[in-house]
């Protein structure tokens, strides 16, 4: 909305004003470069400062996102993919989970050749430079100019064999073009790696002639200083860097207004008392309010692994930011029901034109402004334009913002304790000087602009995301050395050496593979050593917009063609019908798919694999034409034989178990459990095949350990999961076929479409936003209980505490570690106390509250969850629950189920 601009003086950071020297606020400009030209200039005549003293130039901006959230024609281009992956990975091409319309704008080719790498760093196959050259002959002819190179565990290969070497060879044969390598831009996870890329590469065009337009305007400021950006994290990078990966400042807005308000508050400061705690930054600007977490390392919290960026998944690094519809220009309305006189604020607001619409300024409508101004907490405007407002209009309305910032607050907290909450942003006005949960509420100097401060004072980073193999190694050495390769990174970046301190590690350990396979993030960050800066143009290998025009009218034919597809009148979810066919079948479609997958998470009790891959797979399948029918176990005649699992692999393995096993043919398709990735698998097949999935599968939920009959079981899981880990982390495994009545009475039948249920009835939640109500939902539909309603306090995975319980009879010790291809570990929730929760009345209808104010829950977990220990403030321990039943953890935000490799 607006443009903001200050002058800092970092030899006065100590002061009371902070070194700000001036600032400068005003309203975007169509093109941001004359916003920011103007902001510039402002500053530097209102504090007299000549520009040969400015040192460097930070920019935060939020233009290259707002590309990809727009699906802007204009500013997207086309993109060609090459895979490095060999045999594998070709069921889930690119782009397969990118929404239509902007899937329309950005396909432009995708091309699989050889290379990849396994787990453990050896080559999955050596790169073939004539396979890349055929690549490149064909996306000459497409006439495309932006390239991802994507290859399995790419971010594993530091000597640059396989994306680096493809990249040259690329540059080589095709000249002038903008070519992205994925290990450059996200960290392990290929999919999500790849659509990160797959987004940088399609504005990399708008992004470098938005970044030489900043530096035009430098230079008609007669700035001869470097030029830099802010990224995700709070960190800088040179300008350059920031047009060879804009995806890195997608969501530096929120991110700067946090590292602005410590520094604002003196929180950087480590002789204060406020350092080393955590804080939490709750930024109300016009119409929204962005709240975020500011670590002790005074770097923002960051999201999960996954971040949705315009519908796509991906998993750069992005601070963890949840955002309410609450802001100084919110609109008010008053309204009566049979219970009295009722005030709603927001979310929706005049923004930009609160000057012009609001009480205070003139207007007509009734703002959240108006309300703290008629309250007598502000003084804005024209105090005599709200003095007809009633007191029950402003008390009530004043109790609506008090409450919403409460529960955002609250969201964001990571245990029951009061939280100092720094508070900026224009819009801050409204809040009220006193929150419940919160200890202290800080109002920093030059609050409305913090953000701005921020980008200023932001500091330079580097980090090191790896997968280290940690069988045999002492963990502490491997990360010693990783540390002092983050700093040197950051050194590189330009960084201080002498200001630079490691701010994060973190080792989550890999599942499902027996080599102690580790991912380890290390960051390190410090000041920006101003001496060493040089300013640096950038480089736009691909063009401006030679042939631009042509490629927009080309892409508004494809979005025309698409529209249909993508426009199609939505479905209303509690009318939808399944498809059943006239000999009793269902057919799937893609929300029963959808559900099912969600369903299958569930049942999977943390484990069994994420539903999400085999769910694109599968929903791809459907897109092609291909058919998933379903049969109640019935309707299947009882002596036939059914298959287990599903995927690609495991198509191949079924037809060579029938050729051993002299099989002409087999009825279906069934699963070994239905939690989790596993309970899609068999979808896949069925459609690959041609084949029905029986509506059961073999134990209801997701198991953490394969017991087959053999004089040694434990031995046969172990040689399952080492050829695994030699097959790339994905093997598929056909076990001894069955007939349908053996499955029916041995196994659990309908689970199919018991997942369903449970997945629509968490969809349906989701429609009518209560997802306070997903546990009472679900019991709805299956046996069991609430056993717990908190959040997550601590998390344990590598070689944790000792357990130490009493079942009455005999006394336990359990240590949780990582060993023989399973993660251990241990997950402890802590409730929240009543004036902190959001929805006092979770606990309604079948969810009933049975733990005190001070207990806590605990969660070992070997892979699935294992058993729930309930402990209270005197130590003792009570076992609720252990397996066979299923436990669950699902999140608040989404009523979604949470893997155990999730939990944070």
């Amino acid at each position: 909305t607006n443009t903001d601009g200050v002058l800092i003086d970092v030899s006065r950071t100590l002061e009371e004003t902070r070194g700000v020297l001036a600032y400068f606020k005003s309203p975007t400009t169509p093109n941001v470069s004359d916003g920011i030209e103007a902001a510039v200039r402002q500053v530097l005549e209102i504090a007299s400062v000549p520009p040969s003293n400015v040192a460097c130039v930070s920019i935060g901006t939020t233009a290259f996102v707002n590309a990809v959230l727009e699906a802007d024609a204009r500013r997207l281009a086309k993109v060609a993919v090459i895979r490095l992956c060999g045999p594998y990975t070709r069921q889930c091409p690119p782009f397969i989970d990118f929404p239509v319309r902007l899937r329309a704008l950005t396909e432009g080719h995708v091309g699989y050749v050889d290379g990849g790498f396994e787990i453990d760093g050896r080559e999955i196959a050596a790169l073939n430079e004539s396979q890349i050259i055929e690549q490149c002959t064909i996306i000459k002819e497409k006439g495309l100019r932006n390239v991802v190179v994507a290859g399995i565990f790419s971010p594993l290969d530091n000597e640059g064999k396989q994306e680096v070497a493809a990249k040259h060879i690329i540059e080589r044969e095709l000249g002038a073009v903008n070519v992205v390598c994925s290990r450059d831009v996200g960290q392990v996870g290929l999919l999500e790696r790849e659509n990160a890329s797959i987004l940088n590469a399609a504005i990399l065009t708008f992004a470098q002639r938005t970044i030489k337009g900043f530096q035009r305007a430098m230079r008609a400021l007669d700035l001869t200083c470097p030029l830099f950006l802010t990224q995700n994290d709070g960190t800088l990078t040179s300008a350059a860097a920031a047009a060879r990966l804009p995806i890195r400042t997608f969501a530096s807005g929120p991110t700067n207004s946090m590292r602005g308000a410590a520094f604002l508050a003196g929180l950087d400061d480590k002789n204060t008392a406020r350092q080393g705690k955590s804080n939490i930054v709750v930024d109300v600007g016009g119409t929204t309010t962005d709240v975020g977490v500011l670590l002790p390392s005074g770097f923002p919290r960051q999201a999960a692994a996954f971040i949705e960026v315009g519908g796509v998944r991906t998993n750069f690094s992005m601070a963890d930011v949840q955002s309410i519809g609450l802001g100084g220009g919110s609109i008010v309305r008053v309204s009566e029901s049979p219970k009295g006189r009722q005030v709603s604020v927001g979310p929706d607001s005049v923004g930009h034109h609160l000057t012009r619409d609001a009480k205070v300024f003139g207007g007509n409508v009734l703002t959240s402004t108006d309300i703290v101004v008629a309250s007598g907490h502000a003084d804005v405007g024209n105090k005599a334009s709200v003095r007809d407002i009633e007191a029950e209009v402003v008390a009530k309305a004043n109790g609506v913002i008090k409450k919403l910032l409460e529960g955002i607050i609250d969201k964001m907290k990571t245990s029951p304790e009061d939280v100092r909450v720094l508070l900026v942003g224009g819009g801050g006005i409204i809040s009220p000087d006193k929150l419940s949960g919160v200890a202290e509420i800080i109002r920093p100097p030059y609050f409305d602009v913090a953000n701005a401060v921020g980008a200023a004072m932001a500091k330079v980073a580097g980090e090191i995301d790896t997968i280290e193999l940690l069988q045999g190694r002492d963990i502490d050495q491997v990360i010693g050395a990783i540390k002092l390769q983050s700093i040197e990174k950051a050194v590189k970046a330009g960084a201080d050496r002498a200001s630079i301190q490691v701010v994060e590690v973190t080792n989550l350990p890999v599942q499902y593979v027996t080599n102690q396979a580790t991912r380890i993030i290390v960051k390190a960050a410090g000041e920006l050593a101003i001496d060493a800066l040089v300013s640096e143009d950038v480089d736009n290998p691909a063009g401006d917009d030679a042939g631009a025009s042509a490629e927009v009218a080309e892409t508004q034919k494809l979005i025309s063609a698409v529209t249909v597809e993508e426009e199609i009148e939505s479905i209303n979810i509690e009318e939808y019908r399944p498809s059943i066919n006239s000999d009793r079948s269902w057919q799937l479609s893609e929300l029963d798919l959808e559900w099912i997958a969600e369903g299958c998470g569930v049942l999977g009790t943390g484990g069994g694999g994420s539903p999400y891959p085999p769910f694109l797979v599968a929903r791809q399948m459907l897109r092609e034409g291909k058919k998933i029918p379903v049969f109640d176990p019935e309707d299947v005649p009882e002596d036939a034989t059914e298959r287990l699992q599903g995927g690609s692999e495991i198509p191949a393995s079924a037809r060579a178990l029938m050729k051993y096993m002299g099989m002409d043919d087999f009825a279906g398709a069934i699963s070994d459990e239905i939690g989790g990735g596993n309970g899609i698998q068999p979808m896949i097949v069925a459609a690959e095949l041609g084949k029905p999935v029986l509506d059961a599968d073999l134990m209801g939920r997701a198991y953490p350990n394969i017991m087959p009959s053999a004089s040694n079981p434990h031995s046969v899981e172990n040689i399952l999961r080492t050829v695994t880990t030699e097959m790339g982390s994905r093997s598929g495994v056909s076990m001894a076929p069955l007939t349908r009545k053996t499955c029916q009475e041995y196994g659990i039948t309908r689970s199919v479409s018991q997942a369903w249920r449970i997945g629509r009835a968490i969809a349906l939640c989701r429609k009518k936003n209560e997802i306070k109500n997903v546990p009472s939902a679900i019991l709805q539909l299956q046996n069991g209980e609430c056993l717990f309603v908190g959040k997550i306090f601590n998390v344990q995975r590598v070689r944790p505490p000792k357990y130490f319980f009493s079942d009455g009879a005999e006394h336990h010790e359990i240590e949780q570690e990582v060993r023989k291809g399973f993660t251990w570990g241990s997950v402890t929730i802590v409730p929240l106390r009543s004036d902190e929760e959001e929805e006092p009345d979770i606990t309604e209808n079948s969810v009933t509250r049975k733990w005190g104010p001070e207990d806590k829950l605990t969660i070992p977990f070997q892979n699935e969850n294992l058993y729930a220990i309930l402990e209270s403030p005197t130590g003792s321990k009570k076992i609720l629950v252990t397996v066979p039943d299923l436990i669950t953890v699902l999140d608040s935000q989404s009523g979604s189920s949470i893997g155990t490799q999730d939990y944070r």
